[in-house]
């Protein structure tokens, strides 16, 4: 059991005992992690918790850890019925606990900036680690996340089925269907989440802070991805809530950004339905401490674009991507506005690109930014969002006959090769498995004439049988990136490439 500390305030059956509540402990947690309280802090800050969860069933318990104290907390919460036994409410008073032990936000940016006087990664590795110790960073739930290698004829893919963010409680869906919408916070994106309690049907913030800063005179935040799906997944967002856009304003902050932080990576969604990310309200990016498979992919071949003192070439990736490079971050900007602008209007209906149809703009681009050495590199990733009859969700996105597997968007992070596969496909998987080895099963319908040719083509056996299944759900995603590349790899696919290189070096 944990012993009275002798400035603690406590009840005279505490003191007698030598031992401390849970509301105690946790107290004196707060006061030893936070840095703005001091001694003088430990009666308010013990009256708070008790607020929060209850002055009645307030055990003695064995310290554990801090996840421990606030399960503790919140089932004496439930218990004096100061929350509902919800998924929706215990996550509310979780994030309240913890927004106690962790600094006010003006604290938070002091420390930031202070450390980054020592060095940028001093600076995020604060942050990351203050993020994950309150417990703002799911880590439990990230862990639950499935992650492999496959081998591709595209080089080491990288794999997730993202089992880290929870299920919906139903009844909170149905709650939030019936409570008014007052638009406060505009989306989960905007500043104004920040200490944000959380309500029925949206995410409780109390616990969360963003560091701000300025890019070419505006001001924006960093802060870290709650379910990261790779180390330090960051997201910058503009202090306005005002859509996506890529244009020379994006390559100017994605190149500032990683001048400010060169252990990053940072890139934004393409601002277009199909080929964009799922938020395309709210200006932001994502970035983080990874080397994604793109980032290490070769060139094919150097091209010549007409810029100067920037070495250009095509990636060997199946998404169709230009990669940038030069010390001079000015000259890759330039050469970027100018990609961008030749792509938004080009067309080459040989290979079914088409900047226009009916009016609509069909055309744009996703840029990566990051360094290697004293260079900035820029990945920019050509993008095109059409439908047609035979593909109805997209002519450059995953086809049909994958869907099984991918359906969703192609968003930043799997552009980089990195999939973000459905939970759906644990269980799903695993009754793949159980009807390749002959065992009763409840294979769905979708992936059968997939599974069927993995019959034919190994010999399969107990041992195998996971290893084998994880290296064609890698062969699947790479077929996925290529469906989503708008020149394939192929004769007729390079020469339309070499075709657009030539369009963009014609453009004075």
């Amino acid at each position: 059991m944990a012993t009275l500390h002798p400035n603690s305030i406590l009840s005279e059956r505490e003191r007698e005992g030598k031992e401390l509540t849970v509301v105690a402990q946790f107290a004196e947690k707060v006061i030893t992690s936070a840095v703005q309280y001091s001694d003088m802090d430990r009666i308010y800050i013990y009256n708070r918790i008790l607020a929060l969860v209850g002055e009645d069933n307030l055990s003695v318990i064995e310290y554990k850890g801090l996840d421990s104290l606030c399960n503790a907390l919140i089932h004496s919460a439930i218990k004096n019925g100061k929350i509902k036994d919800t998924q929706s409410e215990r996550d509310i008073l979780n994030d309240q606990l913890m927004d106690l032990v962790t600094p006010l936000p003006s604290t938070v940016n002091h420390l930031f900036w202070n450390k980054y006087q020592k060095s940028p990664k001093a600076a995020t590795d604060y942050f990351f680690n203050l993020s994950k110790s309150n417990n703002y960073i799911k880590t439990r739930a990230i862990a639950k996340n499935i992650v492999f290698p496959a081998v591709t004829s595209f080089g080491k893919l990288e794999i997730t089925i993202n089992l880290s963010k929870p299920e919906k409680d139903p009844k909170a869906i149905a709650a939030a269907r019936k409570q008014s919408q007052n638009g406060y916070p505009l989306c989960q994106l905007c500043m104004e989440n920040e200490g944000y309690r959380g309500r029925l049907g949206y995410p409780s913030r109390s616990n969360h802070r963003i560091i701000r800063l300025m890019l070419d005179g505006k001001r924006w935040g960093f802060q870290y991805s709650p379910y990261a799906y790779f180390n330090e997944h960051s997201i910058f967002l503009d202090e306005v809530h005002r859509p996506m856009v890529i244009n020379r304003q994006t390559f100017v902050n994605l190149l500032a950004i990683v001048k400010r932080f060169p252990h990053y990576f940072v890139g934004s969604n393409a601002d277009l339905p199909i080929v964009g990310g799922s938020m395309l309200s709210h200006d932001h990016y994502q970035g983080g401490r990874h080397e994604f498979p793109m980032m290490k992919a070769p060139l094919m071949r150097r091209v010549d674009l007409g810029m100067a003192n920037i070495e250009s070439g095509i990636v060997n990736w199946p998404m169709s991507t230009l990669r940038l490079t030069s010390t001079n971050a000015n000259a890759i900007i330039d050469a970027a506005v100018k990609i961008h602008e030749v792509w938004k209007k080009y067309s080459d209906t040989t290979v079914d690109v088409r900047a226009y149809t009916a009016g609509e703009r069909h055309h744009t681009t996703t840029p990566i930014a990051y360094k290697h050495g004293d260079k900035y590199v820029l990945d920019l990733v050509l993008r095109d969002n059409q439908t047609s009859v035979d593909f109805p969700d997209g002519i450059f996105h995953p086809h049909q006959d994958v869907q099984h597997i991918k359906k969703e968007n192609i968003g930043l992070i799997e552009v980089m090769g990195r999939a973000i596969l459905p939970a759906r496909l644990k269980p799903e998987l695993q009754e793949v498995a159980k009807y390749l080895l002959g065992r009763h099963n409840q294979i769905v319908a979708s992936h059968k004439q997939w599974a069927d040719r993995l019959k034919d083509k190994y010999d399969l056996n107990n041992d195998n049988v996971t290893g084998i299944i994880h290296y064609e759900v890698g062969n699947v995603f790479a077929r996925v990136l290529a469906d989503a590349g708008v020149f394939k790899l192929d004769a007729a696919g390079t020469s339309a490439f070499m075709r657009f290189a030539a369009a963009v070096k014609a453009v004075k």
